[in-house]
This record gives C-alpha cells, sequence and structure tokens, in this order.
C-alpha cells in the first residue's frame, strides 16, 4: 500500500566542527531547506537536424534555508559565527548528512553525506523571531551510507 512520504521523515544534520574532529546535530528550527538540483546541460543543434539536443553533464546541488535563530542551538551557533565573522575558503565549509527515515534496516537509516558551503545571504528578517537565511551550495562529492542514533535523532553516527 502507498504511503505519503512526509516531509519530517527526512531529517538534516550539520557537523559542527569540535576539538576532536566533527559532531553531527540535528538542523532543528529551519523553516526553510529546499534542495535544488541544478543540473549542467550540454545543449547543441546538430545542423542536418530539426531540433536541439539536451544531455545532462553534471550536477551542482544546492539547498536554501532559513532558521528562526535559538540561543544554545549549536548549529545556528556556527552559522551565526561563519555569517558575522564573514568566514571565507574552506573555513565556511561544512558537511550535511540527509536521513531517510522511511529506509530502515537493523535500526541504520538510509544517509546521504556532502560538503556544503555556507554562503549566508540576510538576517533579521522577522518581528518575531530573529531569522537568518542563506544557501548551502556543493563542496564535495556525495557519500552514501547509514545513520543511527542513540538520542532520538538529537545527533547521529554516519557511516559510509
Amino acid at each position: 500500500m502507498e504511503q505519503l512520504v512526509k516531509r519530517c521523515q527526512k531529517l538534516a544534520f550539520y557537523g559542527v566542527p569540535t576539538e576532536d574532529g566533527v559532531s553531527y546535530h540535528r538542523m532543528s528550527g529551519f523553516t526553510e531547506f529546499s534542495k535544488t538540483a541544478n543540473p549542467k546541460e550540454y545543449k547543441r543543434q546538430y545542423i542536418d537536424e530539426e531540433h536541439e539536443r539536451n544531455d545532462i553533464v553534471g550536477y551542482s546541488p544546492s539547498i536554501s534555508y532559513a532558521f528562526d535563530r535559538f540561543s544554545g542551538n549549536p548549529v545556528h551557533q556556527d552559522l551565526v559565527g561563519i555569517t558575522d565573522g564573514e568566514l571565507t575558503g574552506t573555513e565556511a565549509v561544512r558537511s550535511i548528512v540527509l536521513v531517510d527515515l522511511t529506509e530502515e534496516a537493523d535500526g541504520k537509516f538510509s544517509a546521504v553525506k556532502r560538503d556544503f558551503a555556507v554562503i549566508p545571504d540576510s538576517e533579521g528578517a522577522g518581528a518575531e523571531a530573529y531569522i537568518y537565511n542563506g544557501s548551502f551550495k556543493t563542496s564535495g562529492d556525495k557519500v552514501s551510507g547509514y545513520a543511527s542514533t542513540e538520542d532520538n535523532w538529537h545527533t547521529l553516527t554516519f557511516t559510509e
């Protein structure tokens, strides 16, 4: 029987740098998190054909984000640090793990990890909450694996 996949069944976790490496925290408080594939096309028209041909030769995925700023949230704190500190280059690259809660086997869930450049856009919108927004743009290949948790999806462990 078909079942509707709810948005809350696709969780995102952000790699917060720590002294020991990276800790993946759930991206809570986000009001927008939508992925765009941004396919790269090779278009051409051959002189002996009536129609143009198109092939996809690559992708440059991006994710637009917006979040209500919560104090004490490690993901928000890191993103604000990148924004306010005007970090550039590798200092502004973070890993994001997307977990699909609809694909489970033996307590492990299908997950994909990828590095993204954090591209801040604006802050301060909204009268009720202080809002930050921007985008995450691809900065590496995706890595397929599995995610598991020991704290009800506040943090996760990613395994390739």
